[in-house]
């Protein structure tokens, strides 16, 4: 079976064919997680959808990884800082533009995008940055003990945020009341018990689909980068922009239906979750089966991600958005993808 599984991997239309069940396990995966979120409701809603997420994203990570090749150990750090650049500016950003040509002006609450925010800065700071800073080791590298506390502190954070948006001030993660007119979700009739359990099964098939086939194509994938002459932070980009593109679409959607509100909870949920998650369990395995793991990131990419966080924070503090935020961010957004193909 494995030198049959081999044979099929270098057939072209064998390739395509798993590239396409991938992307149906994950749109299926995050459908599912979507019914199943319906039902909760907001924000719990929101921390199902990260979830689901995070798992196809350390799913595709680890089976990278594991397989051992050539800049394997950059993967995670690509794909989270990825994460946190298209998540700022390139999902917020489009759902502030769509929205901003639609309704003009969007208002959502900012109490609770702002610590989301703060959480976000904290946990990209432990992980991307604090590498380069660290003396213990040269390079961009944790050393064990601190690759450990840096994955236990960032749990622990997120573990934080998640009881602030889902106990202690939930209401700062709801839309307002003039929203909740607008909102069709509020109305709409939630799905029944039996609906909710069939769409939990499949949710957990579909993940499992998911993983089985990251761990199939990632040879392809790196085979297809280096064959491009493609940089390899590339490969990273296009983990976060698969585990991201139903749900940045859901939050697009959410943004042209004049519920900013949803939008942003669903972004900025997916970015901490894929830190706060992702990196302890990479973590964790790297640690576990001795894997090689740099999360550092270059000059560049620290001032693309401070400037990213300093216009975020801009643009979610007043509570209210319009179309120039939009295009602000998304020209960052752009300026990140040149220049991770001509850095």
């Amino acid at each position: 079976m494995a030198t049959l599984l081999s044979q099929l991997n270098g057939q072209t239309w064998f390739i395509a064919l798993m590239a396409f069940a991938l992307i149906g396990g994950v749109l299926s995966a995050v459908h599912h997680a979507e019914v199943v979120a319906h039902k909760t409701g907001e924000p719990y809603g929101a921390l199902i959808l990260a979830i689901a997420v995070t798992i196809i994203e350390v799913s595709l990570i680890i089976s990278m990884m594991i397989s051992g090749h050539d800049g394997s150990q950059f993967i995670a750090r690509d794909a989270v800082f990825a994460t946190v650049m298209i998540v700022i500016n390139g999902v917020i950003g489009l759902c502030i533009f769509i929205g901003g040509l639609h309704h003009h002006e969007m208002s959502f609450r900012n109490e609770g995008t702002n610590s989301a925010l703060a959480v976000l800065t904290a946990l990209a700071t432990f992980i991307l940055v604090m590498p380069i800073v660290t003396t213990s080791t040269p390079g961009p590298d944790f050393t064990r003990s601190q690759l450990a506390f840096a994955g236990i502190a960032s749990f622990v954070l997120y573990a934080a945020f998640l009881f602030f948006q889902t106990i202690s001030h939930r209401d700062y993660y709801l839309p307002k009341a003039e929203d909740k007119k607008t909102d069709m979700n509020v109305h709409a009739q939630k799905p029944s018990n039996l609906k909710t359990m069939v769409s939990i099964v499949l949710l957990l098939l579909s993940l499992v689909v998911v993983v089985g086939l990251a761990e199939l194509l990632s040879p392809a994938i790196e085979a297809g980068v280096k064959a491009a002459g493609a940089p390899k932070t590339i490969v990273g980009i296009a983990i976060a922009m698969l585990v991201l593109l139903p749900e940045g679409f859901a939050a697009v959607r959410a943004a042209r239906a004049n519920r900013l509100q949803s939008s942003l909870n669903l972004a900025l949920g997916s970015a901490l979750a894929s830190i706060g998650l992702s990196i302890p369990t990479i973590a964790a395995i790297a640690i576990f089966f001795n894997l090689p793991l740099s999360l550092g990131i270059s000059s560049l990419n620290i001032t693309l991600m401070y400037l990213t966080f300093f216009i975020g924070g801009l643009t979610l503090a007043i509570g209210r958005t319009t179309l120039l935020q939009g295009v602000v961010h998304l020209i960052i957004f752009f300026e990140y993808l040149f220049l991770s193909l001509v850095p």
